[in-house]
């Protein structure tokens, strides 16, 4: 039957083979998916009915042992009242619905094993089922992942070549150097600015010392004016002086 044969493709169906054939393995993943359920669905339907079969073949069986038993009591009642003609019907009667029986049973016995082998292999179907949608996420993962890493080694290898990446080195190269040298000057400028603050502090120093020495000398002469000594006087002109008594003032000096 149809149902059997998709059945067992989709129980032999190795999904990872699959997923490496499939353009979309996500796509072809969510596919396989939804036809196992449709199989699935589909393959519960049939065993439904199978077993219905079964319930009414069985019917018919449990009939006709019935109606087996039935013509033998009406035999022996045919028998019991020296009726052979009616108890020979009876008995041709009670024949048939013992082969009709057979036939039942027969039947019955074949439905019972095709419903036990329609359920084993819905078991396997859902078993299966059960074990793809466990990995559907993992595989999706994985699927992911691997186009990340395919996307990151084009990625890779679109970017410039050896020779771009030297001139990048060398441009660094470069900027470091100019930082290397605007550092200096900054260092240098400091130390410049270091001297100039040191030679107004040494200039405070000599002002300060300049200073103690004015005060110093401000106050020796302070001290010399203070100890009594009275200043030299000027000599007058000799034309100013009075002639000394009896001096002749024709006489020389």
């Amino acid at each position: 039957m149809a149902i059997l044969d998709r059945m067992s493709r989709l129980i032999r169906a190795n999904i990872n083979d699959l997923l490496d054939r499939a353009e979309d393995p996500e796509k072809m993943l969510n596919e396989l998916m939804r036809e196992m359920e449709t199989n699935i669905r589909d393959a519960r339907i049939q065993v439904a009915e199978m077993i219905a079969q079964e319930k009414e073949i069985e019917a018919e069986l449990q009939e006709s042992q019935r109606e087996s038993r039935e013509w033998e009591r009406r035999a022996e009642l045919a028998v019991g009242s020296s009726k052979d003609d009616l108890a020979r019907e009876a008995l041709r009667r009670k024949r048939d619905s013992e082969s009709i029986a057979t036939v039942y049973a027969t039947q019955l016995s074949s439905q019972q094993d095709m419903i036990g082998k329609l359920k084993q292999q819905l078991k396997m179907l859902e078993a299966k089922y059960n074990e793809a949608e466990s990995k559907r996420d993992v595989l999706i993962a994985r699927h992911r992942a691997s186009q990340a890493q395919r996307q990151m080694t084009e990625t890779l290898s679109a970017l410039p070549g050896l020779d771009s990446f030297s001139e990048l080195d060398r441009m660094e190269k470069r900027i470091r150097t100019e930082e290397s040298r605007t550092q200096a000057l900054g260092e240098l400028q400091g130390e410049n600015l270091d001297w100039q603050f040191a030679e107004l502090d040494q200039d405070d120093d000599i002002e300060s010392e300049l200073a103690a020495l004015k005060a110093r000398n401000s106050g020796d002469d302070t001290m010399s004016l203070s100890s009594g000594s009275e200043p030299e006087t000027t000599s007058p002109a000799p034309s100013d002086m009075p002639l000394a008594s009896g001096a002749d003032a024709n006489d020389p000096a």
